[in-house]
């Protein structure tokens, strides 16, 4: 089992556990490799849920962060091992997990480490499977088993933002919406009907709509509607019976999710509609004055988050959270995946001094 050194920089930290691969399902080296340092740190009660690490002060301080991040990547693609790269006079790691999201793990393990009386009581939760269906995520197992440690007034979640913060998150929704048919040989076309050809207004309305900008909180989130897969057909010389659009919905925390199902549903008045998965978003709360200080504290001015992260989560059980991690999302999954070291300096920097003022 490869060892952890804590006391090395969060930058090391950061080219070690990217060169522990730690795909979606093979997480158990690197959570070996974590659980081993941080359960012999005797300030923090340490807890294990399969490849799920949690790790606790009880200081009896009057304010509790819960702070997470993933330890699974997408596949790796030949970019493991890391390497150090330049890009207009800035050093960079570059390889699999440095954006998304194992930067922002190294700065949590380092400051579990050395954080040893911080100004809050804080929950370092480290975890498997985020990268796959939600069902296998280790914080939708570790809220069934053990709900309690979810608890806090507080929540950061170590996503890359290029080192800014960036409150709450929009909404995922996935439906299909299916156009049918008479099948017919198709030198007979006239006897079928074409299902194919009957989406043709599905898509019409697709190009047609008009995505909204929202303000939630005093954050501006961008919604979309769009078709991301398309499928029909039987054979070479077979009217098709059967169309299927996939259609992807990002909406703004505005809306819960049923709001956002009527949405789609109304968009496609008159088609057949099955919502195949559904996610609600998470509002900023960055109105709460734990957040405020947070805010001051890193000197970021916030911003919204498009893609859905597992800030929802701890927005869905009434605690506030951001995303604030090292990394450009648009790397996130990227075969040229890379992270400025000055953004893993930051980032651990703005939490240290959040945390460790008293």
């Amino acid at each position: 089992m490869p060892a952890l050194d804590l006391s090395l920089s969060s930058a090391e930290l950061t080219r070690i556990i990217c060169d522990i691969p730690s795909e979606s399902g093979d997480e158990k080296l690197l959570a070996d490799a974590i659980f081993a340092e941080i359960s012999a740190l005797d300030h923090l009660e340490v807890y294990r849920d399969g490849d799920t690490i949690v790790a606790r002060t009880s200081l009896g301080r009057a304010q509790r962060v819960v702070i997470a991040g993933h330890i699974d990547t997408v596949p790796i693609n030949r970019n493991v091992p890391t390497k150090d790269v330049e890009l207009e006079g800035q050093p960079f790691i570059w390889g699999r997990g440095t954006v998304d999201m194992k930067a922002g793990v190294a700065v949590q393990l380092k400051l579990a480490a050395e954080l040893i009386a911080p100004r809050v009581d804080i929950t370092w939760m480290w975890y498997d499977h985020e990268e796959v269906d939600a069902d296998l995520n280790g914080l939708t197992r570790l809220a069934r088993t053990r709900p309690d440690l979810f608890a806090g007034d507080f929540a950061i979640l170590g996503e890359p933002s290029n080192g800014e913060v960036e409150g709450g998150c929009n909404g995922n929704l996935r439906a299909i919406v299916r156009t049918h048919g008479v099948r017919a040989h198709s030198a007979r076309a006239w006897i079928g009907e074409n299902a194919i050809h009957k989406a043709a207004p599905v898509l019409g309305r697709l190009a047609a709509y008009e995505p909204r900008d929202v303000a939630v909180e005093g954050l501006v989130y961008r919604e979309g509607l769009n078709a991301v897969r398309i499928g029909g057909g039987v054979a070479g010389n077979v009217i098709p019976d059967l169309c299927e659009v996939e259609v992807n919905y990002r909406f703004a925390p505005s809306r819960d999710a049923a709001e956002a199902e009527a949405h789609v549903r109304e968009v496609f008045s008159g088609f057949d509609v099955e919502v195949v998965d559904v996610a609600a978003g998470a509002r900023p709360g960055l109105d709460a004055p734990l957040a405020q200080e947070f805010l001051s504290a890193v000197g970021a001015e916030p911003r919204p988050k498009y893609g859905w992260t597992d800030v929802a989560r701890f927005s869905a059980l009434g605690v506030p959270a951001v995303n604030y991690g090292p990394g450009d999302p648009h790397l996130a999954h990227h075969d040229e995946e890379r992270v400025p070291v000055a953004q893993i300096e930051a980032v651990e920097q703005g939490l240290r001094a959040w945390l460790a003022t008293s």
